[in-house]
C-alpha cells in the first residue's frame, strides 16, 4: 500500500471515435511505458475508450457493450502488479441508464466507477442527449490514496469538487475532453485555479489530444499544487506521457518533479490546430492524401501549406485550373507556391468544359445578360474536375473558403465549396493573411512542411480576386476585409445589434447589407464541408440559425 509517495503517469493520447480496440491499445501502450518508468497509476482522458465526442454512438447498445468489454479486459491486465488505470468510458449502470464514467482499474478488477455529474449542453456539447447525469461523487481509494475523480465539466462548477473535498479526497485527478478554441488554455487554467482555491487540493487536468471532425483537442494537460502554483505543464498539439512523483506533506500532496513545457502563442496555436484537425481527419478516415485547386490566391496557398505540414509533401496534389480570366501572375504564383512546398502540381485548363456548359445552356439563356450565373460555371467546372480526381484516386478534396466568405456567401455551392474538409473554415480573411505571413517566418516542431517562405510574398501582398471576370477584385462586391471582418466579428462572435456596431464607426447601411448577406447564406453553410473550429462561434455546432429567416435588426 502506498502511504506517503506515489508516481503518477498522465497519458495525453489521441483516440479515434468508435475505434474501441485501437483506443484500448493506446491505453495499454501508455501503461507499458509508465510501468517501465515505475509508475503506480496512469491517468487517461475522458471517454478514452469511446473517443470524444462519440455523439449518438452512445445510443447504440452494441457500442456501449464494446466499450464496457474493453474496460473489463484492461482491468484484468492490471493483475500483473503494474500500474493501476483511470480511464473514461460510456458505462451502463445497474439502473439500465448509460453514463459518462471514470473507472479505477487495479489488481485485476474494476475497483471503482464514478459518473459525470454535470453534463454540458451548450456550444459543441450535447451530452444530455445521450448520457444520464450521475450523483455527486465521493472519492475512491487507490492503494491508500483518496482520489477524487471529477470528469471535465464537473470542475466548471463548485458542487462536485466541494463534495469530494468534504468527503475526504486528497487529490483531484480530472479526465477531460476539452476542445480547442482561441485562448482556451487560459480559460481552463482559471477554472482549475478556482477549484484549487475552493478545496485546497492539488488538481491534475488530463486532456484529450487530436482532431475529431470539426473539433480539435489540443492536449495541454497540466496540474496545480494545492497552493495554486504550477506543478507541471504538458505540451499542446502532440501526444505525451508525463511521469510525476507525488509526496504527502502533512495533509496535502505535493508534486516534486513536474516538467513545464512552454505553450505556443496564439498564432502558432491556431496554425497547429488547423494542421492537426486536417491531418487527423484525413488519416482517421483512411484517405491516402489530398487534392486541391491551387489558384494563385491566398486561401488555396495557405491550405496547401497546412496540408503539407499535416501530411507531408508526397500526400498533397495541387491542380491549377485556368480559364480566360486567369492571369499570368496567378499561374506564376501557383507554380511558385507548389515549388516552395515540394508538391505535385498539374495544370488542367477548363475552357473546353466551361464553353460546353455555356453552349448547352445558350437556348435557355437566350435574351438574358451575362451575370454571376456564367461566373459560377467556372467555379462549378473546377469543382467537378477536382471531385473527379478525388473519385479516381481516392484523394480527399481540400476546400479552401475562409470564414469571411462563408459568412456572406462569397463562395459557389457545388463549386469551390466542394470537398471533404476545410482547414480554414473558421478563420476570417484577415486572419488568413496574418497566419500565412506568420508561417513564412516560423516552422513549429512536429510540422512536416519546409521552413522558410511557403506562401510566396506576392500571394500575400497582391489584391485578392476570384478572377471570374475581367479585372475583378473581391472589393467589387465586398468592403475591405478589415472592415468586413470587424462587422462580422460583431455580428457572429458577439451577437451585437446594428446600433452597437454603428457606434464602432461603421456605416449603418453597410451593416444592414452584411447582416442580410449573413442570413441569406445560411443555406450554403448547411451544405459546406466540416472544418476546424478556431473561434467560440464557428458555423455548425456553435451557431445554429434557421435557413428560412425574415428577421432583420433595424434597431
Amino acid at each position: 500500500m502506498i502511504s506517503d509517495r506515489f508516481r503518477l503517469a498522465v497519458a495525453q493520447l489521441n483516440p479515434t471515435v468508435g475505434d474501441v480496440d485501437g483506443n484500448a491499445n493506446l491505453v495499454r501502450e501508455a501503461r507499458v511505458e509508465a510501468a517501465a518508468k515505475g509508475a503506480d497509476l496512469v491517468l487517461a482522458s475522458e471517454l478514452i475508450l469511446a473517443g470524444y465526442l462519440p455523439e449518438d454512438l452512445v445510443l447504440k447498445p452494441a457500442f456501449v457493450r464494446r466499450c464496457m468489454d474493453a474496460a473489463h479486459a484492461l482491468a484484468k491486465e492490471t493483475a500483473d502488479g503494474g500500474p493501476g488505470l483511470v480511464i473514461g468510458t460510456p458505462w451502463k449502470g445497474d439502473d439500465g441508464k448509460v453514463y459518462n464514467a471514470a473507472l479505477l482499474l487495479d489488481q485485476g478488477e474494476i475497483r471503482a466507477v464514478r459518473y459525470k455529474y454535470d453534463l454540458p449542453n451548450y456550444s459543441v456539447f450535447d451530452e444530455k442527449r445521450v448520457f444520464a447525469a450521475g450523483p455527486l461523487p465521493g472519492p475512491v481509494d487507490f492503494r491508500g490514496v483518496r482520489i477524487g475523480l471529477p470528469i471535465c465539466e464537473d470542475i466548471w462548477n463548485d458542487e462536485v469538487c466541494e463534495c469530494l473535498e468534504e468527503t475526504g479526497a486528497e487529490i483531484l485527478l480530472v479526465p477531460n475532453g476539452s476542445p480547442y478554441w482561441q485562448n482556451r488554455a487560459e480559460e481552463r487554467l482559471q477554472v482549475v485555479v478556482a477549484r484549487v482555491v475552493q478545496t485546497g487540493l492539488p488538481l491534475v487536468y488530463c486532456n484529450q489530444l487530436g482532431g475529431q471532425d470539426e473539433l480539435v483537442f489540443d492536449g495541454g494537460s497540466f496540474a496545480l499544487q494545492g497552493d495554486r502554483s504550477l506543478a507541471f505543464q504538458m505540451p499542446q498539439f502532440e501526444p505525451a506521457l508525463a511521469i510525476t512523483d507525488w509526496t504527502r506533506a502533512g495533509e496535502t500532496w505535493i508534486c516534486e518533479n513536474g516538467v513545464t513545457e512552454p505553450l505556443p502563442g496564439l498564432d502558432e496555436a491556431n496554425w497547429r490546430a488547423c494542421v492537426l484537425g486536417l491531418g487527423d481527419y484525413v488519416n482517421k478516415n483512411g484517405f491516402p492524401g489530398v487534392v486541391l485547386g491551387l489558384s494563385g490566391g491566398i486561401d488555396s496557398a495557405i491550405c496547401a501549406a497546412m496540408a503539407v505540414d499535416a501530411l507531408g509533401a508526397d500526400k498533397v496534389h495541387a491542380i491549377m485550373l485556368p480559364y480566360r480570366y486567369t492571369s499570368e501572375e496567378s499561374i506564376e504564383d501557383a507554380a511558385a507556391c507548389a515549388s516552395a512546398l515540394g508538391i505535385r502540381y498539374d495544370t488542367v485548363p477548363i475552357a473546353e468544359p466551361v464553353e460546353g456548359f455555356r453552349n448547352v445552356l445558350s437556348d435557355l439563356f437566350k435574351g438574358t445578360k451575362e451575370d454571376t450565373t456564367e461566373e459560377n460555371l467556372q467555379s462549378r467546372t473546377r469543382g467537378v474536375i477536382l471531385m473527379a480526381v478525388s473519385n479516381k484516386f481516392g484523394w480527399m478534396v481540400v476546400t479552401t473558403g475562409n470564414k469571411s466568405e462563408m459568412s456572406v456567401g462569397y463562395a459557389t455551392l457545388y463549386g469551390d465549396m466542394n470537398g471533404g474538409y476545410n482547414p480554414i473554415k473558421d478563420l476570417y480573411k484577415t486572419q488568413v493573411y496574418h497566419l500565412a505571413a506568420w508561417r513564412n517566418a516560423n516552422r513549429p516542431k512536429g510540422l512536416l512542411g519546409p521552413a522558410g517562405e511557403v506562401t510566396p510574398t506576392n500571394i500575400i501582398t497582391k489584391v485578392p480576386t476570384a478572377e471570374l471576370r475581367e479585372n475583378q477584385t473581391d472589393q467589387d462586391s465586398l468592403p475591405p476585409y478589415d472592415v468586413l471582418d470587424d462587422i462580422l466579428d460583431c455580428l457572429v462572435e458577439e451577437e451585437m445589434s446594428v446600433g452597437e456596431i454603428e457606434k464602432r464607426g461603421h456605416d449603418r447601411a453597410l451593416i444592414h447589407r452584411i447582416e442580410h448577406l449573413l442570413y441569406i447564406a445560411e443555406y450554403k453553410r448547411r451544405q459546406a464541408p466540416p472544418g476546424v473550429k478556431i473561434t467560440e462561434r464557428n458555423f455548425g455546432k456553435d451557431r445554429r440559425y434557421p435557413i428560412t429567416n425574415r428577421f432583420r435588426d433595424r434597431s
